[in-house]
C-alpha cells in the first residue's frame, strides 16, 4: 500500500498487522552492495542486483529484483530502467550517509567517473538519516526502512512498479500527491526503459482500470469495480473461477486502489504488461518446471493498439504478428528482431505528389483488412474511381478505401495505424485498403512478381514469409533430430524455456510396465498410466505421466509426425493439458503428456456419487472457456478442437480443468472425422454442421461447450430424456423430451432454478447459474452466426456483458426424434 495512507487504511478497514518478515539480508551505509553482490530475501525466494537483460551484449546493467530459484532470470523489478550502467567496475548500491537514501551509482555511456543514476528521492524531511537500511523481502518487495525502527517504511519498491504486478502490491492512484502506481511495458525483450503501453487505474476518477496506448488512445478497459470483484476484468477477478487472488478495493481521500491477497500462498504468480501491450497472468508450475499462460487481455494480441506501428499490418495467426506491406520496410530492423514493433515501417521509396496535386504515385490493394480509426469520409466520391482520384490529388492523403454501401469512400491522411489482416472465418469481414505508393514502389513489386495486381502481390507477399519461416523450422528440426542419439533428447524449446522430448518405444514401455494400466481411450487410441525417471539438480526423482498410444496414424511419416508435434509442442496455457514428450518409433506412434490425478471431468461427475459444488463447476466452466478462447484466439495458428466433451476434459489436484486432446484434428487428419463421428458419446456434443457435414469453424467448439455447460449446471448427461413422466398403464402426463431441449425452454421461461443439479439443494449463486444457463443456451443456437464466440463467453461467464435470454434452438428437436 502506498506509504501515506497506510495507517489510515489500516485502521479504516481493521487490517492486521502485517506478520514480521523474518531476518533478511540488509545493505546500509556501512555495508553497499557491489559488483555482482546480491540480496536475497528470508526465505530465499527473491534475490536483489545487478542484472544484464537476456539477450544484450554491450554491457548495459540494471538494477533489479528476480526469482531467486526459478530457472531462467525472470525479472519483475528495475530500479534504472531508462538510466542503465555502463559495466559493473564502479556499480554500487548503497545507503547515502547523507540523507538516508538508497541510490545506485556507477558510470554511465554519458559519463566516465561514478555519478547518481537512481535514487529512492525522499526529501530530508522524510528520511531520518544514514543509519536506514534496505531489505528484500519474501513478497518481492525492496524496502528502505528506519534503522532505528523496523516497522518504519520509507520508501518501498511496491510504490514504484514497472512492468510485474506481484500479490501484495497496490495499483492505484495517491491522491495527495497525484502519483500512481501503475504498469508500462518495456521498450524491447533487451531495454527495459519504459515502453508503448501503459496500465492504469481511471485518472478521471472512476473504480476502473484502462490500458492505454502511448499514454493517450484507450485500447482496452477492464471493467468497474462492483464491490466483490471487477466486472469483465478476466485477471482482476476477486479468486471466483481463479482460485489465485482475494482483491480488496479501496477509495479514501488519501488513496484509491487495489491489492490482492493469495489464496493460497505456495502459489507463485506473476502479472505482467508484456512489451505487446497484452496483459498476462502467469503461473508456476513447478512439476514442468515452467511459466503457465493463466490468462491475457485483450485476448487477441492484436487488438493492442498500434502494436505494429505506423503502415505495419497486424496478423495474429503468423508466427510473428507484424509485417510490413510490400513496398515498406521496418524503420529499424534491429527492433523489429527484438520483438519491438511499435516504430512501425516506412516507404522504400518516397513518394512523389507537387503541391498542384500532380502525381504519378498508385495504390496497392490489401484485400481483408480491418480498417483503420479515424477515416474522412469524401461524401462527394460516389464510385471507386472517384475515390481513388480523390486521394491521388492530395498529397497527404495516404490510402482509401470505398464501400458501395454505407460505408462510402473513405481516406487517411497522416500515419496509419492499427491495420490488421483478417480471415474469411474472422468474426467480422475485412475490407479492401488501398494504400498508395510511389510509381517507382510499384514497377519494382511488378518487376519482382510480375504484372498479377495489388491483391497477388500481397498474397504472394505473405505466401513467401511462410515459405521463409517453414525453411527455417525444417533446418532447425532437422538439426535437432541428428542430434537425437541419446536415451532422452529434447529437441525444439518454446518461449517459455520448457521443451519437449523424444522418447523411444522400449522408453515408454518401461514405464507404462507394458501398457498395463490402461486409463482410458477412444478413437484416436488408449490412454496408460506410466512412470519416469527425470534427472534433477544430481538427483533422480519420479514423474507420474499419461501415454497416448496413436492407433489411427500408425502409417503417417516421421516427419509430418515430428512437424504437427512440435506445433502441438509449443502451445502452453493453465487450462490446456501439458505436452512433455512423444515416440515416433516405425509405426508406434505416442504422445506423452502430464498425469491428471482427478481423471476426467465425466469420472468425477457422473461415476459414482461425486457432487461437487456449485463454486467447482463455475471454476470449470471459466477454466473450460479460457482454455477454448486461447485455444481460438491466442496461439498463432487458430486451433478448433473439434472433440469438446467431459472426456477431455480433466481435473488436477486442485480441481482446475485442462482441455486434453487438443490438435488431435490437425495431427490425425482426414481420418479425424469418421473417427470423430463413430466413437461413443462424442456425437451428442457435435454441432449440426457436423451431423450435415458442413463446413467446421471455431462455433462448433462454442456448440460443444454449451452442450457441457449443460451438464455441469444440471448434473445429468444430455442424453437423458427430461420433462414429465408418470405414465406407466394410467396414460396421464408422459411428454418426455432431450434434457437440452427441455433446459433450454425453461431458460427461456425464466426457470433456471429447475435446470439446476438437485443435489446442490439450492447452494448456488442465483447471477452466476442464470448466467451460466443463458449462455449454454446461446452456445448451442441452431446457426453458426446466432452463436458467441468463445471469447465472448468468457466475457459473459465473468459478467464482463449482459446475456440476453436466449431462444430455444428448435433445430435440436429434430436431431433427436
Amino acid at each position: 500500500m502506498p506509504l501515506i495512507t497506510a495507517t489510515f487504511l489500516a485502521l479504516a478497514l481493521c487490517f492486521a498487522p502485517a506478520p514480521a518478515v523474518g531476518a533478511a539480508a540488509t545493505l546500509s551505509a556501512p555495508r553497499p552492495l557491489r559488483g555482482n553482490d546480491t540480496l536475497v530475501s528470508a526465505q530465499g525466494k527473491f534475490e536483489l542486483g545487478l542484472f544484464s537483460p537476456a539477450g544484450s551484449s554491450d554491457g548495459r546493467f540494471y538494477l533489479g529484483i528476480w526469482y531467486k530459484n526459478i530457472p531462467g532470470q525472470t525479472v519483475v523489478w528495475v530500479g534504472n530502467r531508462a538510466s542503465p550502467l555502463s559495466g559493473l567496475a564502479s556499480a554500487e548500491l548503497r545507503v547515502s550517509a547523507d540523507d538516508g537514501n538508497l541510490e545506485l551509482v556507477g558510470r554511465t555511456s554519458d559519463s566516465a567517473s561514478p555519478v547518481v543514476v537512481w535514487s529512492s528521492n525522499l526529501s530530508s524531511s522524510l528520511s531520518p538519516g544514514s543509519n536506514n537500511t534496505a531489505e528484500i523481502r519474501d513478497n518481492g518487495n525492496l524496502a528502505l526502512v528506519d534503522g532505528a525502527n523496523t516497522s518504519n517504511v520509507l520508501w518501498q519498491s511496491f510504490d514504484h512498479p514497472t512492468d510485474t504486478y506481484l500479490p501484495g502490491a497496490w495499483l492505484g492512484e495517491n491522491k495527495l500527491t497525484g502519483e500512481y502506481q501503475a504498469l508500462t511495458s518495456w521498450r524491447n525483450a533487451q531495454d527495459p526503459a519504459p515502453g508503448m503501453f501503459y496500465d492504469t487505474l481511471d485518472p478521471n476518477g472512476t473504480a476502473e482500470f484502462f490500458m492505454l496506448w502511448n499514454r493517450s488512445r484507450m485500447y482496452w478497459r477492464g471493467g468497474v469495480w462492483t464491490g466483490g470483484r471487477w466486472k469483465g476484468d478476466v485477471g482482476a477477478a476477486t479468486g471466483r473461477g481463479t482460485n489465485l487472488y482475494n482483491t480488496t478495493f479501496v477509495d479514501t481521500p488519501a488513496f484509491r486502489g487495489t491489492t490482492t491477497v493469495l489464496a493460497d500462498n505456495a502459489t507463485i504468480t506473476r502479472l505482467v504488461l508484456d512489451l505487446n501491450g497484452q496483459k498476462k497472468q502467469f503461473v508456476w508450475v513447478p512439476a514442468s518446471r515452467s511459466w503457465q499462460l493463466f490468462w491475457a487481455a485483450p485476448t487477441v494480441q492484436c487488438d493492442a493498439y498500434a502494436l505494429c506501428g505506423t503502415f505495419g499490418v497486424c496478423n495474429q495467426r503468423s508466427q510473428l504478428p507484424c509485417r510490413c506491406p510490400p513496398g515498406f520496410a521496418p524503420v529499424s530492423e534491429r527492433d523489429w528482431t527484438l520483438s519491438d514493433w511499435s516504430g512501425g515501417c516506412r516507404r522504400s521509396s518516397p513518394l512523389k505528389c507537387a503541391h498542384n496535386g500532380s502525381t504519378t504515385d498508385g495504390f496497392l490493394a490489401l484485400p481483408d483488412v480491418k480498417l483503420p480509426d479515424e477515416p474522412l469520409a469524401m461524401t462527394a466520391a460516389q464510385s471507386k474511381a472517384e475515390c481513388e482520384s480523390a486521394c491521388q490529388k492530395n498529397c497527404s492523403c495516404q490510402a482509401y478505401a470505398f464501400s458501395a454501401g454505407a460505408g462510402g469512400c473513405s481516406v487517411w491522411h497522416g500515419d496509419i495505424r492499427n491495420l490488421e489482416q483478417l480471415f474469411p472465418d474472422s468474426s467480422s469481414p475485412g475490407s479492401d485498403f488501398y494504400l498508395r505508393l510511389s510509381q517507382r514502389a510499384l514497377q519494382d513489386l511488378h518487376s519482382v512478381h510480375g504484372k498479377k495486381g495489388g491483391t497477388k502481390l500481397w498474397l504472394v507477399f505473405g505466401i513467401t514469409l511462410a515459405g521463409v519461416a517453414a525453411l527455417g523450422a525444417s533446418v532447425i528440426l532437422a538439426w535437432r533430430i541428428l542430434l537425437a542419439r541419446r536415451r532422452l533428447v529434447v529437441y525444439m524449446e518454446n518461449e517459455n524455456g520448457s521443451s519437449l522430448a523424444v522418447y523411444s518405444y522400449a522408453d515408454l514401455r518401461a514405464a507404462t510396465n507394458n501398457f498395463s494400466e490402461r486409463l482410458g481411450g477412444g478413437g484416436f487410441g488408449s490412454v496408460y498410466r506410466g512412470v519416469l525417471k527425470q534427472q534433477k539438480g544430481g538427483n533422480t526423482t519420479q514423474v507420474q505421466v499419461a501415454v497416448k498410444k496413436l492407433e489411427s496414424l500408425a502409417r503417417q511419416g516421421d516427419k509430418q509426425f515430428r512437424a504437427e508435434v512440435s506445433t502441438l509442442g509449443l502451445i502452453q496455457h493453465v487450462n490446456l493439458v501439458r505436452l512433455l514428450g512423444f515416440c515416433s518409433s516405425g509405426d508406434q506412434k505416442m504422445l506423452v503428456y502430464e498425469y491428471m490425478p482427478r481423471g476426467s471431468l465425466n469420472g468425477s461427475f457422473f461415476g459414482g456419487n461425486a457432487c461437487p459444488s456449485w463454486n467447482d463447476r463455475y471454476c470449470i466452466m471459466l477454466g473450460v472457456a479460457r482454455g477454448l478462447t486461447y485455444l481460438h484466439d491466442g496461439c498463432r495458428e487458430r486451433i478448433i478442437h473439434c472433440d469438446i466433451k467431459p472426456e477431455n476434459i480433466l481435473l488436477d489436484e486442485d480441481m482446475s480443468p485442462k482441455i486434453a486432446d487438443f490438435g488431435m484434428a490437425k495431427l490425425v487428419g482426414r481420418d479425424f472425422s469418421r473417427a470423430l463421428t463413430t466413437m461413443r458419446g462424442t456425437i451428442g456434443y457435435l454441432a449440426p454442421e457436423w451431423i450435415s457435414g458442413q463446413p467446421i469453424g471455431a462455433k462448433a467448439d462454442v456448440y460443444s461447450f454449451g452442450m457441457v455447460l449443460f451438464e455441469l449446471i444440471s448434473g445429468r448427461r444430455n442424453s437423458e430424456r427430461y420433462g414429465e413422466v408418470e405414465a406407466a398403464g394410467t396414460g396421464a402426463r408422459e411428454s418426455l423430451t432431450f434434457f437440452p431441449v427441455w433446459a433450454a425452454g425453461k431458460v427461456v421461461e425464466g426457470e433456471v432454478g429447475a435446470v439446476a443439479d438437485p443435489r446442490l439443494h439450492g447452494e448456488v449463486m442465483p447471477e452466476e447459474l442464470e448466467r451460466a444457463c443463458r449462455v449454454a443456451c446461446w452456445c448451442i443456437q441452431d446457426e453458426e452466426a446466432h452463436r458467441p464466440t468463445m471469447a465472448q463467453v468468457l466475457q459473459a461467464l465473468e459478467g464482463a456483458i449482459h446475456v440476453y435470454v436466449p431462444p430455444v434452438p428448435r433445430a435440436l428437436q429434430r436431431l433427436v426424434t
